[in-house]
């Protein structure tokens, strides 16, 4: 029957194979394109490679750096052991080709005035011997080759841009240049805010205004080499008593504010009575104007007041006693009480009570708008409370250690004479008469 299963039936007749192409088929095609052009890609590489390396050779000779640059050969084993691309290989030998050229030129010597400025910054002690001599002489070597290597990296890092490549960073040995610092804006201008505040200078604070430099002139001329109270000659009059030091010093505080009001001040006075003195001053400045003038003369009266609180407490400098005020200072005894007359905190409050007179002088000195429409506004001319404060302190110390002497003698007496003054000596008296001696006794 048709549907008989047979061995003819369950096995297919086998087929032969195909009869051999001598053509080749695309996808052969293809395949043996590619590998033709890899292998004349591979020859045209190892040709241009060659070429890069000669190239580099040759450079290393100009250079005078020959003997340092590895042969030939070696370079092309390094070139296939690190299969360095061609094109990297090419940036390289350039970039190094011309930081050789930009090397070679000179630079910018540096300047003698600035080894000598290093030198004189150097303490001499430091200088002395001839082995530190030679060791300035290293130094100054040291910073002549810094400078040179600093300039010639700088032009370099101006002139060529290094390419991005990670196998030119091994041959690069030199340390990358300091960066900005970080969170400064640069990219600002300063001409608006520097003319902006110019202009407000000028229009404000008046400055640039004749009648500032005359007031300036003024100022210079009356308290050049003039002390409000000066006791540097008090030593040559020999000593003197508290109470006498601190009249003479009210008097001469006295004289000196006289002799100000009746020289500096009338020529500010006068000054301000002529019309040129407020030219190209608007009426609607002229109370800035004043203000200004204002500050000017408190400062210039300070600057006297501290001056000459300043050269009053170097009198008093223990280290320098060729200027130092001679006291008349009384030992008394007294109710059985041995003691300095004025006492020591007398003579300190004395001492005090000129700074205090240094800064009460000049104290009610017309401001120049007052004075031109009668007001009642003074100057602000008030010493420093620093000054003041630091005065004080330092003449306390003063005092302290300059008495020491003064303080030894008395204590010199009360222990050689103390205990006939206080009560020893009487109940010493009172308890021999007690003891009823004989007479070889009271002999």
């Amino acid at each position: 029957t048709s549907n008989k299963r047979t061995l003819r039936t369950l096995f297919r007749p086998a087929t032969l194979p195909p009869p051999v192409i001598s053509e080749t088929s695309p996808s052969q095609k293809k395949l043996l394109a590619y590998h033709r052009d890899k292998e004349q890609q591979e020859t045209i590489n190892q040709l241009l490679i060659d070429r890069a390396l000669e190239v580099y050779y040759i450079t290393m000779e100009e250079t005078e750096e020959r003997d340092a640059a590895p042969p030939i050969t070696e370079l092309h084993s390094i070139v296939r052991k690190h299969s360095l691309p061609l094109k990297i290989l090419s940036f390289q030998a350039d970039y190094l080709f011309l930081k050789k050229c930009v090397q070679r030129n000179p630079v910018i010597p540096i300047q003698q005035q600035w080894l000598r400025s290093m030198l004189a910054m150097v303490p001499q002690s430091l200088m002395e011997g001839k082995e530190r001599e030679l060791l300035t002489e290293e130094l100054l070597k040291e910073v002549v080759r810094d400078y040179e290597t600093s300039m010639q990296r700088c032009v370099l890092r101006r002139v060529l841009i290094k390419p991005h490549i990670k196998e030119l960073d091994a041959l690069e040995e030199e340390m990358p240049l300091p960066s900005l610092p970080l969170g400064l804006d640069f990219s600002s201008t300063w001409h608006d805010s520097y003319m902006k505040a110019k202009k407000r200078i000028t229009s404000t604070l008046y400055i640039l205004h004749p009648t500032m430099k005359t007031l300036l002139d003024f100022g210079y001329t009356a308290f050049f080499n003039f002390l409000v109270v000066d006791f540097s000659r008090s030593r040559l009059k020999g000593p003197v008593y508290c109470k006498s030091f601190k009249t003479d010093a009210s008097l001469r505080c006295s004289k000196a504010e006289d002799e100000i009001m009746g020289t500096w001040y009338q020529r500010v006075f006068g000054l301000f009575t002529q019309s040129e003195a407020l030219d190209g001053v608007k009426l609607d400045q002229l109370e800035t104007f004043c203000n200004c003038v204002a500050v000017l003369l408190s400062n210039q009266v300070k600057e006297l007041l501290q001056r000459t609180t300043e050269v009053f407490v170097k009198l008093f400098d223990p280290e320098d006693k060729s200027r130092l005020p001679l006291f008349k200072m009384d030992l008394t005894f007294d109710e059985n009480r041995m003691e300095f007359y004025p006492s020591l905190q007398d003579l300190e409050e004395a001492i005090l009570f000129v700074v205090d007179c240094i800064g009460q002088t000049l104290q009610n000195v017309q401001t120049v708008r007052a004075m031109l429409t009668g007001g009642t506004a003074t100057l602000d001319t008030e010493l420093p409370a620093h000054i003041a404060q630091w005065a004080k302190s330092t003449l306390k110390k003063s005092i302290r250690d300059n008495l020491e002497g003064p303080k030894e003698h008395f204590k010199g007496y009360v222990e050689s004479y103390g205990w006939l003054v206080d009560g020893t000596a009487e109940e010493r008296i009172k308890r021999f008469v007690a003891e009823q001696p004989s007479f070889d006794e009271y002999t």
